[in-house]
């Protein structure tokens, strides 16, 4: 070996450390967040829903199939709840709920399961879009929007006797004013009297 030779080897033990160390890893980007928009119009007003497909995908899949059917077209908001209107509750809620146009109720899908919320992480709170249900297992087409939070209405809570809570899959966006007027329309005990109606209903562009 000449002296060109070992000068050229010294370097490169020299350099070895630095110049063959693996790159730094790079931060593993989040899932990205699967979310639709959908917007109702109402007789008073529109009301803009973001609907968390990745948390909620059995739930969003139904819900946008009644969506994009057009049953929600001529559909009503039906009932609400207040503080003054559930003397048999211990646990009161606010929620209003509406569903989709009586007329084709005959056409509705089967029950879907309930995705509770220890599983989602989707909460009951101010604006939160879920499915009505009797038992587990048994909503169809029937939802609610949360007026104020509703932690009662989240897997464990008691206005259930079941405990196993409602399938939160979506929040509003835009028009809890027109949320909070529906709630506040006249009512016959907790049925609107005369229902507010659902003009239309469509996934925004």
């Amino acid at each position: 070996m000449n002296l060109f030779q070992s000068a050229c080897l010294a370097v490169l033990l020299t350099l070895a450390p630095t110049s063959f160390a693996s790159a730094p890893k790079k931060a593993a980007k989040p899932e990205p967040t699967r979310t639709v928009r959908v917007v109702f119009q109402t007789e008073k007003g529109e009301i803009e829903m973001e609907l968390d497909e990745a948390r909620a995908p059995q739930t969003v899949r139904n819900f946008l199939a009644y969506v994009d059917g057009g049953f929600f077209d001529g559909g009503v908001f039906h009932r609400t709840v207040k503080p003054d209107n559930q003397p048999n509750n211990q646990v009161k809620i606010e929620v209003i709920q509406g569903g989709i146009n009586p007329a084709r109720e005959s056409e509705r899908r089967p029950p879907i399961p309930l995705e509770r919320t220890n599983v989602t992480g989707l909460e009951h709170k101010d604006g939160t879009v879920s499915m009505a249900r009797d038992t587990p297992d048994t909503a169809v087409s029937d939802f609610f929007i949360c007026i104020g939070d509703q932690p009662e209405l989240d897997y464990g809570g008691k206005r259930n006797p079941d405990g196993q809570g409602f399938g939160a899959f979506g929040r509003v966006v835009k028009g809890m004013d027109v949320v909070r007027a529906i709630q506040q329309a006249p009512v016959d005990g907790q049925k609107l009297t005369p229902p507010v109606r659902i003009q239309r209903a469509a996934r925004k562009p």
